[in-house]
């Protein structure tokens, strides 16, 4: 496990919607490294960037045309590298998306598999020969010289890779221990290898869980593939990181991986904290797969103060996962949003996630923080772009200051990768710096705390000292700290022993011998 996790706050950064530095209307590398002291400023020290990779932008660079190539738009590799050295100097780590899964159809691997005649790439693909359907698999017929058919991941323009199949019931069907199929998974690895040796300090892995096909419930080909990439970076890179798109962190970090993310899927504890509008029947297609109004009227957030929510809905699924993945030595990620969630300012004000993101970053694993949450951007509803559907609205444009598009480019409006938030009460960077009490102020100070307290690093010890069903306050400790919540719009009180200080607040608590009184909307940090 790399020590730096420990007490690692990320900053995901889009990069094509982050800082124009040449007035093309699309973010770049050099804008990111434009932005490094702010990022820092926030106390964030170490990055997570979406997809860098040449590719034709049908699924915003998760199509892959070349993975050791910087598109083009972003800059050059040169670029790239300085990126890392810039961000060390400032003791931030660095962190790649790697998509593991598929590549664009334009990959070189991809068009020589297409050929007729046999050659080195014939079986980095899953193709069925001499048929005309794949049961049960998305598959693209008619398009190849080689007389076959090719197996999608997702969309059209992303050929599965082949890591082969767990349990073969066809001719055309490699199991996944074949030599064809490892010689993909090394193929991966040179790919990784390639990055760290110039100065990447690890990966975020897209659907790192969707390797072998037809798998059983274990995902034991895919573990099989992650504990290989693991032996790989222990041997040869022990300080690189590893984080999953798995949404099982024991799972994921028994395969492998340092930590696993908690994702907005429908019915997770997750979804209750901050976006329980997702649940709702009503809501059916609202969680980032389209562009439909929100009913909030059966939403039951954590977080809103309005929204009677109970923590334990959040706990019941959170703390056999915490419980587990400690005991197999990773780390739980809880996220303020990312490329593919709305985000939370869709549905809750600047108090409400102040106390939000105030218990993501007090709470134990290793948080991330989506460029833009800082300031409370908004989920827009607009036309969707390269791929991006109802997840566009979470992808716009950084939002600086009232300088012409808000600052991040000075291209025409016309030219702008999407546009920028026209409300006259966009938030942007500039105008909350100047504020204590803004929101962004307020996750640099409680992120400080993060970094002030050991108490509070991935690794720090978590209890749950007070919660009860559809009650009020949350109570738990980190260590010798306890951190008291009441998101609601009423007074509570608990009569629960803490500690005898107030170290940090937002709203007003109380402490007394009977126990606390936390007052509308309120967060405490007690020593």
């Amino acid at each position: 496990m790399p020590k730096w996790l420990q007490d690692a706050v990320f900053y995901e950064i889009y990069p094509q919607s982050f800082n124009d530095t040449n007035g093309d209307g699309i973010g770049d590398l050099d804008g990111i490294v434009e932005k490094l002291d702010y990022i820092k400023s926030l106390g964030c020290n170490a990055l997570w960037i979406n997809p860098c990779y040449d590719s034709p932008f049908k699924d915003a660079g998760y199509d892959v045309r070349d993975y050791k190539k910087v598109a083009p738009r972003y800059g050059t590799n040169a670029d790239l590298y300085r990126l890392f050295g810039e961000a060390h100097k400032r003791g931030i780590h660095v962190l790649l998306d790697l998509i593991p899964g598929h590549t664009s159809e334009e990959h070189a691997w991809f068009k020589a598999s297409q050929k007729q005649e046999r050659n080195e790439y014939s079986d980095r693909y899953v193709w069925a020969d001499h048929t005309f359907r794949i049961e049960n698999y998305p598959y693209v017929a008619g398009e190849s010289e080689r007389d076959g058919i090719y197996m999608l991941n997702f969309y059209k323009c992303q050929p599965a890779l082949n890591y082969g199949f767990f349990n073969p019931t066809e001719p055309w069907q490699m199991s996944y221990k074949d030599p064809a199929c490892q010689k993909t998974k090394e193929a991966l690895k040179d790919v990784m290898r390639f990055w760290l040796d110039r100065g990447c300090d690890g990966f975020r892995v897209d659907m790192a869980n969707y390797l072998v096909k037809g798998e059983d419930e274990n995902r034991t080909g895919t573990c099989a593939i992650w504990k290989d990439v693991r032996k790989m970076l222990e041997k040869d890179y022990p300080d690189a990181a590893l984080v999953s798109e798995w949404a099982n962190p024991p799972q994921s970090i028994g395969a492998g991986f340092h930590m696993d993310f908690l994702l907005n899927n429908p019915g997770t504890g997750y979804s209750t904290l901050m976006r329980d509008y997702s649940n709702a029947k009503s809501n059916a297609n609202t969680s980032g797969v389209n562009n439909k109004k929100v009913d909030v009227t059966s939403d039951r957030s954590f977080f809103k103060k309005d929204g009677n929510g109970d923590i334990m809905r959040f706990l019941n699924d959170y703390l056999p996962m915490y419980k587990e993945s400690k005991e197999k030595g990773g780390y739980v990620s809880i996220v303020t949003c990312n490329h593919d969630t709305p985000r939370a300012r869709r549905t809750l004000d600047y108090d409400e996630l102040k106390l939000a993101y105030a218990f993501i970053f007090t709470m134990p694993g290793v948080p991330f923080l989506y460029y833009g949450d800082e300031i409370g951007m908004r989920y827009l509803d607009i036309p969707t772009k390269e791929g991006g559907y109802g997840r566009t609205g979470s992808r716009t444009p950084m939002q600086w200051n009232r300088n012409k598009n808000l600052g991040f480019s000075d291209a025409h409006e016309e030219d702008i990768y999407l546009p920028v938030d026209s409300s006259s009460d966009a938030p942007t960077v500039e105008a909350q710096e100047k504020d204590p009490n803004s929101l962004l102020n307020t996750v640099r100070n409680i992120i400080n705390l993060r970094h002030e307290y050991t108490d509070l690093n991935a690794d720090g010890d978590f209890e749950v000292i007070y919660a009860k069903e559809s009650e009020l306050p949350f109570i738990y400790k980190r260590g010798e700290l306890y951190i008291a919540i009441n998101p609601s719009a009423k007074t509570v009180t608990a009569n629960v022993k803490t500690g005898s200080k107030i170290i940090y607040s937002i709203g007003n608590g109380t402490l007394n011998n009977e126990g606390i009184t936390l007052e509308p909307q309120s967060f405490v940090v007690i020593k």
